[in-house]
Protein backbone atom coordinates (compact mmCIF):
# COMPACT_ATOMS: atom_id res chain seq x y z
CA UNK A 1 0.00 0.00 0.00
CA UNK A 2 1.71 3.70 -0.98
CA UNK A 3 1.97 6.26 1.88
CA UNK A 4 -1.58 8.04 0.07
CA UNK A 5 -3.40 5.43 0.79
CA UNK A 6 -2.55 4.52 3.79
CA UNK A 7 -2.72 7.67 4.91
CA UNK A 8 -5.96 8.09 3.53
CA UNK A 9 -7.07 4.57 5.42
CA UNK A 10 -5.78 6.45 8.99
CA UNK A 11 -7.47 9.39 7.95
CA UNK A 12 -10.93 7.70 7.16
CA UNK A 13 -10.42 5.39 10.76
CA UNK A 14 -9.44 8.55 12.73
CA UNK A 15 -12.53 10.80 11.64
CA UNK A 16 -14.93 7.84 12.13
CA UNK A 17 -13.76 7.04 15.30
CA UNK A 18 -13.52 10.65 16.86
CA UNK A 19 -16.79 10.94 15.16
CA UNK A 20 -18.44 8.30 17.53
CA UNK A 21 -17.16 10.41 20.53
CA UNK A 22 -17.56 14.10 22.31
CA UNK A 23 -14.59 16.58 21.72
CA UNK A 24 -13.37 16.97 24.49
CA UNK A 25 -9.97 15.60 26.14
CA UNK A 26 -11.91 13.12 28.21
CA UNK A 27 -12.29 11.01 25.47
CA UNK A 28 -8.57 10.55 24.35
CA UNK A 29 -8.16 7.13 25.80
CA UNK A 30 -11.60 5.69 24.14
CA UNK A 31 -10.47 6.87 20.78
CA UNK A 32 -7.07 5.93 21.18
CA UNK A 33 -8.51 2.46 22.09
CA UNK A 34 -10.72 2.36 19.45
CA UNK A 35 -8.20 3.24 16.86
CA UNK A 36 -5.52 0.90 17.59
CA UNK A 37 -8.38 -2.20 17.85
CA UNK A 38 -8.98 -0.72 13.97
CA UNK A 39 -5.96 -0.05 12.55
CA UNK A 40 -3.95 -2.50 15.01
CA UNK A 41 -1.40 0.00 16.17
CA UNK A 42 -1.22 3.73 16.49
CA UNK A 43 0.39 5.60 13.50
CA UNK A 44 1.91 9.36 13.95
CA UNK A 45 -0.34 10.70 11.96
CA UNK A 46 -3.67 9.17 13.93
CA UNK A 47 -1.71 10.67 16.65
CA UNK A 48 -1.39 14.33 15.44
CA UNK A 49 -5.13 13.87 14.11
CA UNK A 50 -6.54 12.82 17.31
CA UNK A 51 -4.46 15.73 19.05
CA UNK A 52 -6.40 18.23 16.72
CA UNK A 53 -9.40 16.78 16.71
CA UNK A 54 -9.78 16.38 20.68
CA UNK A 55 -8.23 19.62 21.20
CA UNK A 56 -5.68 17.65 23.45
CA UNK A 57 -1.80 19.00 23.16
CA UNK A 58 0.58 16.07 20.65
CA UNK A 59 2.73 15.64 23.85
CA UNK A 60 -0.02 14.69 25.77
CA UNK A 61 -1.43 12.35 23.80
CA UNK A 62 1.99 10.59 23.00
CA UNK A 63 2.36 10.18 26.73
CA UNK A 64 -0.70 8.61 27.55
CA UNK A 65 0.09 6.35 23.80
CA UNK A 66 3.38 5.36 25.31
CA UNK A 67 2.67 5.21 28.57
CA UNK A 68 0.26 2.11 28.65
CA UNK A 69 1.08 -1.28 27.62
CA UNK A 70 -1.99 -1.63 25.45
CA UNK A 71 -1.10 0.74 22.84
CA UNK A 72 1.07 0.57 20.61
CA UNK A 73 3.30 2.67 17.92
CA UNK A 74 4.51 0.03 16.00
CA UNK A 75 2.05 -2.48 13.70
CA UNK A 76 0.45 -5.63 15.87
CA UNK A 77 -0.78 -8.64 14.52
CA UNK A 78 -4.64 -9.12 13.65
CA UNK A 79 -4.87 -11.16 16.78
CA UNK A 80 -2.98 -10.83 19.96
CA UNK A 81 -2.43 -13.31 22.30
CA UNK A 82 -1.18 -12.38 25.80
CA UNK A 83 -0.12 -14.97 27.51
CA UNK A 84 -0.33 -14.66 31.78
CA UNK A 85 2.34 -14.99 33.90
CA UNK A 86 1.03 -13.72 36.92
CA UNK A 87 1.40 -16.12 40.27
CA UNK A 88 -1.54 -18.73 39.71
CA UNK A 89 -0.22 -18.89 35.91
CA UNK A 90 3.51 -19.20 36.30
CA UNK A 91 2.87 -21.50 39.14
CA UNK A 92 0.58 -24.15 36.48
CA UNK A 93 2.98 -23.63 33.93
CA UNK A 94 2.80 -20.66 32.32
CA UNK A 95 6.32 -20.92 30.85
CA UNK A 96 5.33 -23.56 28.88
CA UNK A 97 2.70 -22.46 27.68
CA UNK A 98 4.49 -19.25 26.54
CA UNK A 99 7.36 -21.35 24.87
CA UNK A 100 5.03 -23.48 22.89
CA UNK A 101 3.33 -20.12 21.21
CA UNK A 102 6.32 -18.84 20.58
CA UNK A 103 7.77 -21.99 19.08
CA UNK A 104 4.74 -22.24 16.80
CA UNK A 105 4.39 -19.05 15.52
CA UNK A 106 8.46 -18.47 15.36
CA UNK A 107 7.95 -15.11 17.25
CA UNK A 108 9.04 -14.02 20.74
CA UNK A 109 7.56 -12.09 23.25
CA UNK A 110 6.26 -8.34 21.87
CA UNK A 111 6.94 -9.51 18.44
CA UNK A 112 4.73 -10.04 15.29
CA UNK A 113 4.79 -12.98 13.29
CA UNK A 114 5.74 -12.21 10.13
CA UNK A 115 2.27 -12.79 8.13
CA UNK A 116 0.78 -10.07 10.74
CA UNK A 117 -1.14 -12.43 12.38
CA UNK A 118 -0.22 -12.49 15.72
CA UNK A 119 1.56 -10.84 18.44
CA UNK A 120 2.34 -12.14 21.30
CA UNK A 121 2.64 -10.42 24.65
CA UNK A 122 3.30 -11.78 28.17
CA UNK A 123 1.15 -9.64 30.66
CA UNK A 124 0.98 -9.92 34.52
CA UNK A 125 -2.31 -11.06 35.12
CA UNK A 126 -5.63 -11.58 33.34
CA UNK A 127 -7.57 -11.48 36.37
CA UNK A 128 -8.48 -14.86 36.10
CA UNK A 129 -6.35 -17.25 38.42
CA UNK A 130 -8.74 -19.67 38.22
CA UNK A 131 -8.61 -20.40 35.12
CA UNK A 132 -4.76 -21.11 34.93
CA UNK A 133 -2.98 -21.28 32.96
CA UNK A 134 -4.75 -19.27 30.80
CA UNK A 135 -4.04 -16.77 27.84
CA UNK A 136 -5.87 -14.06 26.08
CA UNK A 137 -6.91 -14.06 22.42
CA UNK A 138 -7.96 -11.01 21.30
CA UNK A 139 -11.11 -10.33 23.77
CA UNK A 140 -11.48 -14.22 24.48
CA UNK A 141 -9.73 -15.75 26.92
CA UNK A 142 -8.80 -19.62 27.36
CA UNK A 143 -7.85 -21.12 30.43
CA UNK A 144 -6.21 -24.55 32.00
CA UNK A 145 -4.28 -24.19 28.65
CA UNK A 146 -2.31 -27.20 28.02
CA UNK A 147 0.29 -27.05 25.27
CA UNK A 148 -0.91 -29.72 23.48
CA UNK A 149 -4.18 -27.40 22.99
CA UNK A 150 -2.45 -24.87 21.41
CA UNK A 151 -2.23 -25.71 18.13
CA UNK A 152 -6.71 -26.78 17.93
CA UNK A 153 -6.48 -22.94 19.88
CA UNK A 154 -4.88 -21.25 17.14
CA UNK A 155 -6.62 -23.02 14.62
CA UNK A 156 -9.67 -21.39 15.06
CA UNK A 157 -7.47 -18.06 14.33
CA UNK A 158 -6.28 -19.47 11.10
CA UNK A 159 -9.18 -20.63 10.05
CA UNK A 160 -10.51 -17.17 10.50
CA UNK A 161 -8.00 -15.48 8.63
CA UNK A 162 -8.43 -18.27 5.81
CA UNK A 163 -11.73 -17.54 5.09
Amino acid sequence: MNNYSENARVNSAVTGVLGRYPDEPASLIGVLQDVQEELHYLPRVALEQIAHGLSVPRNQVYHVATFFKAFSLTPRGRHTIHICCGTACHLKGAGMIAEAIQSTLKTGDGETTEDGSFTVQTVRCLGCCSLAPAIMIDREVYGEVVPRALRRILGKYWEAESA
